[in-house]
């Protein structure tokens, strides 16, 4: 249960959080609570995701949900930091590690908040290719307040109005990134959800885009046409 105190401090109390981010007050306990806390509350969308077709994906989606943000935010870490010195900021290593860390914590309890949701479409809709698209409405949804968490904490972190242009655009650009590296990881983790008319797998084969699939399931609930 302490691992969950902290996502209500930053729930309740972001700013002065951030302050002691700022003040680099006890980083390494806030950002093992933050991966804990995480990793729960990823690991059980996981595997709502999951049961939409079997046991042995539910248990899979719980354990690549988690794989899937913290291995696209060590990959994007560095470049957020390294930009950030590179405009001016004067944030260490580990703050930005702590910043990061918790827009991931912020998203990964909206997911959470959102399961019931989920749950209901899962039970509610027999539609696989919908189900897949409100999926990726709602990660859509949760990674966009989580890199407004970002940001407000970067601003305090930076505690700099000048360079308040520069790091907008880092941000927006680092978003981005984010974005595209996160899309490929999953479309690489693949299957979350399970096709009904597939086997389990752990893992498909490589090809194609997140994008084009994404695009195709749209075209396919419009009726437009089948995706195969």
């Amino acid at each position: 249960m302490k691992a969950f105190s902290i996502v209500e401090t930053i729930l309740r109390n972001r700013f002065p959080f951030f302050v002691e981010v700022r003040d680099s007050i006890e980083l390494p306990r806030k950002m093992r609570q933050m991966i804990a806390a995480s990793v729960v509350c990823l690991f059980v969308y996981g595997a709502v995701l999951g049961s939409s077709h079997s046991v042995l994906q539910a248990l899979s989606s719980a354990v690549k949900l988690p794989v899937l943000f913290l291995a696209t935010t060590a990959i994007c870490a560095p470049t957020l930091y390294f930009f950030s010195v590179l405009f001016g900021s004067n944030q260490t290593l580990p703050q930005s590690a702590a910043l990061l860390l918790t827009a991931i914590t912020v998203s990964a309890v909206l997911l959470l908040a959102f399961a019931p949701v989920t749950l209901f479409f899962l039970l509610a809709t027999s539609n696989y290719q919908f189900f897949k698209l409100l999926n990726v409405a709602i990660f859509a949804v949760v990674g966009f307040r989580g890199a407004r968490f970002l940001s407000q904490g970067m601003a305090v972190v930076a505690n700099s109005a000048e360079a308040s242009g520069s790091r907008r655009t880092i941000m927006r650009l680092w978003v981005l990134l984010y974005g595209l590296v996160g899309s490929q990881m999953a479309w690489t983790l693949r299957p979350f959800v399970g096709a009904p008319s597939l086997p389990f797998e752990l893992f498909r084969n490589l090809g194609g885009t997140f994008f084009a699939n994404v695009f195709g399931s749209l075209g396919e609930v419009l009726g437009f046409w089948m995706v195969r």
